[in-house]
């Protein structure tokens, strides 16, 4: 049996029958869910996490596993233990801050099947619970102003919709969103992505994004090269109320 999905629905006072009427499934099918190796399709696994305000990966762990590249779960297991998390972003939303539209467009094109892409992009998404439990880490953003500009596709719906989501989540306490405005021109950022997390004992390790298979380290001198490239771009973006103000004014840009 699922018996973290079981004990989830016993503290939350849900059934079965209870979850299918919110989900918009038939009863049978939720509790189909409670059996091992029985997985609800992705929209519906996001929809019963947020039911029972619980982390996909706690209800259903193995399966966003399996659907991350190997190299990239460690790192997961990381983020999900940090108690605090840098990130900078040249390119792309991060994503923990991405919608789900968003996040399908950063892999479509990859060559990947209908079922794989959803279950790609709805690993992606579990990963946004760190932000909103109770006792998740500090998550500070730096974000090149051009991510703001960047056109999707030519699909502005999107476009408004993800900006509109990061004004939304740069107001959570546990959240700071930062962005590099254009004007600052050449900086130390534009040598690439990082994120670097904090433990609860006090060891580190970042993540360093490429074209192929990132890396993760945790050795002093590389985690001190990117402590002082960090201080360097932020200290050339905009404080956090800028920020706000920049999001909001490129969110509006959209629509």
């Amino acid at each position: 049996m699922n018996h973290g999905l079981i004990q989830a629905m016993a503290e939350a006072g849900e059934t079965a029958e209870s979850l299918a009427a919110q989900v918009g499934v038939d009863p049978k099918t939720a509790a189909r869910w409670m059996s091992p190796g029985r997985v609800p399709h992705p929209r519906h696994r996001s929809r019963v996490a947020s039911i029972l305000d619980q982390d996909v990966g706690d209800l259903w762990p193995d399966v966003l596993k399996r659907r991350q590249p190997v190299w990239f779960r460690p790192w997961v297991e990381i983020e999900r233990e940090a108690v605090a998390l840098r990130a900078y972003q040249l390119a792309w939303v991060p994503g923990l801050l991405q919608t789900e539209s968003y996040a399908r467009a950063t892999v479509e094109g990859e060559g990947l099947s209908p079922d794989e892409l959803e279950e790609m992009v709805a690993a992606r998404i579990a990963r946004h619970a760190i932000l909103r439990r109770h006792g998740g880490p500090l998550y500070v953003a730096v974000i090149d102003e051009g991510v703001l500009r960047r056109n999707a596709y030519g699909n502005r719906a999107l476009m408004a919709e993800q900006l509109a989501y990061l004004v939304e989540c740069a107001q959570l306490s546990s959240v700071q969103i930062h962005v590099v405005p254009s004007e600052v021109g050449m900086y130390p950022g534009l040598g690439g992505p990082f994120t670097v997390a904090e433990m609860r004992d006090g060891t580190r390790a970042a993540y360093v994004d490429s074209q192929a298979a990132a890396q993760i380290i945790d050795q002093p001198a590389d985690l001190a090269t990117l402590d002082r490239r960090w201080e360097r771009i932020r200290g050339e973006a905009l404080p956090r109320k800028g920020s706000l103000n920049l999001l909001r004014e490129a969110a509006a840009s959209w629509t």
